[in-house]
């Protein structure tokens, strides 16, 4: 019986996992579930799975649910603060915690399940975006066992022969492809994109996400967030990694081998087929995904990514060879961008020339603790809010 702890059980990832779990209650019991103010939808979550603890960040939904729960009936402790998130992740009873927190809010806690030795479910890019080198080295040694629920970094640890702890090239390994639905501006021209509203960036065509994901992968710094994501994972050098356009999101990703073998791992565009395989494994569990029918799918498509209309792309790439206070400045800017783009502050090409120009602020820097990382994170926002002022409404209002 494995004990969860659910960051981010409101989000898409968070109640993608809860689905799986209904499936398969006998492997597993919910301890705690944490959210940032979906206080309505965790009430739900606690009828439904009856964690010990709920966590909120927002105090007036913590009250509200706290005031819920009491009607209710139902037993569950209310914890309120960012501090709690890292006393659910380090609970002794916990077994496996599933990081799916958006943004640099999640790395705290992700961290200290890491130090707590536990099984974790990354979904939390920026854990691993942001302090890579801090991350997985608790992960050693601490004895935490990493699995990746991102579809593409699933993917690729599917297709990789163990033992995962050795290197690509040991195992044979000559690169890594990471597919890319392209979003939904795949084929509009650069015009044309000048004129994106929120309302079309948030529209995927595949996956059902959050809006700030959703947006990332409109610009692309999704992919090259995950190229940075799978520099870590799989310590891959930034040559060994590269992104290949595919709009169906069958194939989530492929591995290919010094012998010409290429290896694949294929399913429909669905969450919870990664969540499942990182929850069970090394078993095999229900996901309550549909079954591929090739068949009917019919023709699967790829094409190379373009740099020039998508740059958050290269831009991502850079910042990799550039060095972790560059990756750092450049996860906080896209942040920001993408806040104030959905706030109609900035417009839609506006965000790769905020990132770039964060960037162009932020010197070289050694990342000793996660105080450091806090630090050169806090300096890039405020830059970015600085030149969002500077970039000013007029364009923001031609895209909205």
């Amino acid at each position: 019986m494995q004990h969860l702890t659910i960051l981010g059980s409101t989000g898409s990832v968070g109640v993608s996992t809860l689905d799986v779990v209904a499936r398969n209650r006998e492997r597993f019991t919910v301890t705690a579930l944490a959210a940032r103010s979906q206080d309505e939808l965790l009430l739900e979550q606690c009828r439904c799975f009856a964690p010990k603890y709920a966590v909120l960040l927002d105090a007036a939904a913590a009250e509200r649910l706290q005031n819920r729960l009491q009607m209710a009936g139902l037993s569950t402790e209310v914890l309120c603060g960012a501090s709690e998130l890292e006393r659910v992740a380090a609970l002794p009873e916990v077994t496996t915690v599933v990081a799916a927190i958006v943004g640099i809010a999640g790395l705290r806690p992700t961290l200290a399940a890491a130090r707590s030795g536990k099984k974790i479910l990354l979904a939390n890019k920026e854990s691993l975006v942001t302090a890579g080198a801090l991350f997985m080295s608790a992960v050693r040694e601490c004895g935490a066992e990493l699995l990746p629920i991102d579809s593409e970094h699933n993917a690729i640890f599917q297709a990789l022969p163990p033992p995962h702890g050795a290197s690509l090239s040991d195992r044979g390994v000559r690169r890594i492809l990471l597919t890319a639905s392209g979003g939904p501006f795949r084929t509009l021209s650069a015009e044309q994109l000048a004129r994106v509203t929120p309302e079309e960036a948030v529209a995927h065509p595949n996956w059902i996400m959050g809006r700030k994901i959703s947006v990332d992968s409109a610009t692309m710094m999704n992919k090259g967030l995950e190229v940075i994501e799978a520099h870590w994972l799989f310590s891959a050098p930034s040559e060994m990694i590269e992104v290949v356009i595919h709009p169906q999101s069958v194939v989530h990703s492929l591995v290919e081998y010094c012998d010409g073998s290429v290896i694949a791992q294929l399913g429909n565009p669905d969450m919870r087929t990664p969540i499942a395989h990182a929850l069970g494994y090394p078993e095999r569990i229900s996901s309550g995904a549909d079954f591929l029918d090739l068949a009917r799918t019919g023709n699967l498509g790829f094409e190379s990514p373009d740099f020039v209309r998508f740059p958050c792309l290269r831009i991502a790439y850079e910042a990799l060879r550039a060095g972790s206070a560059a990756v750092i400045a450049l996860n906080a800017a896209n942040e920001i961008a993408v806040a104030e783009f959905l706030d109609r502050r900035i417009g839609f090409t506006d965000i790769p020339v905020l990132i770039e120009q964060v960037m162009a602020l932020t010197s070289a820097q050694s990342i000793m603790a996660i105080d450091d990382v806090e630090r050169i994170d806090r300096k890039a926002r405020a830059d970015a809010l600085a030149i969002c002022a500077r970039l000013g409404a007029p364009r923001a209002a031609s895209g909205g």
